[in-house]
């Protein structure tokens, strides 16, 4: 597995297959590039340059002790864009992954990427402030976190069920949802809590607003970790000219549930 170095010296991991025009996949918060495994094949065999990053602290990069803030992911980011020089990229985040393109965007332009898709992305502002009423408060998020910070493993195993919307009868099996809470797991702890109250406090709504190329934003009308009212449609009114779809019985996990319909629309996105 290929490694570089980002401007702290911090060594991250990432996997990189195809040619042919690169689609930059970000994971999720605690998830790697493995949660790819549907669509990196799907897009590589169609011709694409498939390329997904470990962030610092997930799966088999470095573990530092800082940089847990979306300013150094988002420059995480650019430093393995710029190390293998990629040009006319497509970006491709899901939850935290898809915070962390439109930060990239945000920081670092849009000459390098040509394309960006937000796929159950924790955007455009988390917590609740005077000018984000729409937002959760903040007693309610640092009560999540401790949760988080008590027992890790009983957090995730309660969150399953609800991340793929299996009560609306999406079918995942067992393992397939054993493997994604031991994917998780694999994430530091300390980089997991740090990430997650970064995310919530990261205000993305003035860098989306600057967003220039074409943006595709898909969700589940039944994400129940990042409900579609607070985050995407929203998001949807601020980027000019995005294309929007919800997916009615999707939750979070619609990279798996619904991975045939997510790889349809994402490749007639980036062709268009």
């Amino acid at each position: 597995m290929p490694y570089f170095e980002t401007t702290d010296g911090t060594r991250l991991a990432y996997e990189d297959y195809g040619t042919g025009r690169p689609v930059i996949f970000n994971a999720s918060w605690t998830l790697n590039a493995d949660m790819w495994e549907r669509q990196i094949p799907y897009f590589a065999a169609r011709g694409y340059r498939c390329i997904a990053l470990d962030r610092r602290g997930h799966g088999r990069s470095e573990r530092s002790s800082t940089g847990y803030d979306l300013d150094t992911t988002a420059d995480d980011l650019a430093a393995l864009i710029e190390h293998l020089d990629l040009r006319d990229a497509v970006l491709v985040g899901h939850s935290m992954g898809g915070a962390e393109a439109a930060h990239y965007l945000a920081r670092h332009g849009e000459d390098r990427v040509s394309r960006v898709a937000f796929v159950s992305a924790t955007l455009p502002f988390v917590m609740r402030t005077e000018d984000n009423p729409a937002g959760v408060p903040e007693e309610i998020l640092a009560a999540g976190l401790d949760d988080l910070r008590r027992d890790r493993l009983n957090w995730f195993t309660r969150q399953s069920q609800l991340f793929f919307a299996t009560q609306l009868g999406n079918v995942v099996s067992p393992a397939a949802i054993d493997a994604t809470i031991q994917q998780s797991l694999t994430a530091s702890p300390w980089a997991s809590v740090q990430l997650m109250d970064a995310l919530c406090r990261t205000d993305f709504r003035d860098g989306l607003r600057r967003i220039t190329i074409p943006a595709l934003i898909i969700h589940g009308v039944a994400d129940f970790s990042a409900n579609i009212d607070l985050t995407a449609r929203r998001t949807a009114e601020l980027i000019p000219g995005n294309v929007y779809k919800e997916y009615p019985t999707a939750g979070h996990g619609l990279f798996m549930t619904h991975a045939d319909e997510l790889n349809e629309d994402l490749l007639k996105f980036i062709d268009a």
